[in-house]
């Protein structure tokens, strides 16, 4: 079981509620996470759901929403600062295709790295190791068989990671996001053999 109690709100939303195992967020129209790649704009007005940890760790958690518009989008996060952050998440584009993706945001600046999925898939396990300043995101559709989407490096020198998990609305719409079996273990990501 997850003990809620080590985590605290970045924007907090309007309305949520923890349980013994679960957390339900309600999006707020035009909040995410972004920085200037391309775009331009700067947005930091997200809600997060964040605890914090020294050490090397693997961190699951399973995201069941209902999400109908454009870049509607819920999952796991490490939030260090407005310009140092990643996150990994379902975006809807349509009702035919979601996108599958991850930022990395280095430094103030964002990428976005995604695959196609189809739209009517409503759930999804996300899985988040940590090695030093080096990360796997992983992605699983049964909470048994996870896939690499990413590996990573973030530049900021780190001691202690802050992650969890967010939800967001960057246009004028709202969704419901549930947050269910939360896992935080020893990194199980296996040191490269030299």
């Amino acid at each position: 079981m997850m003990d809620f109690s080590m985590f605290r709100w970045l924007n907090p939303p309007a309305v949520f509620e923890i349980k013994a195992e679960s957390l339900r967020v309600v999006t707020q129209p035009k909040t995410d996470f972004w920085q200037r790649t391309y775009y331009g704009f700067q947005n930091d007005n997200a809600p997060a759901f964040l605890r914090s940890i020294k050490d090397d760790f693997s961190f699951t958690v399973k995201t069941t929403f209902d999400s109908h518009t454009q870049f509607d989008q819920c999952g796991l996060i490490i939030y260090q600062d407005s310009e140092n952050w990643f996150k990994a998440s379902i975006e809807y584009e349509n009702s035919e295709v979601a996108r599958l993706g991850s930022v990395v945001t280095n430094l103030g600046y964002s990428d976005w790295a995604t695959t196609d999925i189809s739209a009517q898939i409503r759930t999804m396990w996300y899985r988040l190791s940590r090695r030093g300043q080096d990360f796997l995101i992983e992605n699983s559709e049964n909470g048994q068989q996870f896939n690499q989407m990413r590996i990573f490096h973030l530049h900021q020198p780190l001691e202690e990671v802050y992650f969890g998990v967010y939800a967001c609305s960057p246009l004028a719409s709202s969704f419901e996001a549930l947050f269910t079996d939360f896992s935080l273990t020893p990194s199980t990501w296996a040191l490269h053999p030299v």
